[in-house]
């Protein structure tokens, strides 16, 4: 039985979990693509999914194991992210840019929420 096991993550956290790689590859400018490939990938797009999960553990208030299970991988991984991007935090130019796409996110989340597809107005489908 080679089959992996993934725990079932909430849809709202799989959103979540993508805003934060998102608006993280977009300041690093490294494709989501590059950073959630199953493979080994090179160093920056890894130290970028690294943030992406701090990110998501700062902003969300997340504890490492939902943190873990929204980007699809282990604790281990989540506690590792968390321990480097903190580390980081030290260089001013990293915090401020972490401290950028913490308000980003937080503003992003507390825009309201439109429904696509609202009621069928007479006349119009």
């Amino acid at each position: 039985m080679n089959e992996v096991y993934r725990v079932p993550v909430l849809e709202g956290d799989r959103i979540c979990a993508d805003a934060a790689l998102s608006l993280t590859a977009l300041a690093f400018r490294i494709p989501v693509e590059e950073m959630t490939r199953r493979e080994r990938i090179r160093l920056r797009a890894c130290r970028a999914r690294w943030s992406a999960m701090y990110l998501a553990h700062v902003s969300f208030g997340w504890p490492l194991e939902r943190v873990a299970h929204a980007f699809g991988l282990n604790r281990a991984t989540a506690s590792t992210a968390c321990r480097w991007a903190e580390d980081e935090r030290d260089r001013a130019d990293y915090d401020h840019l972490m401290e950028g796409l913490e308000l980003a996110l937080k503003r992003l989340l507390d825009l309201p929420r439109v429904d696509l597809a609202p009621e069928i107005v007479k006349g119009y489908r």
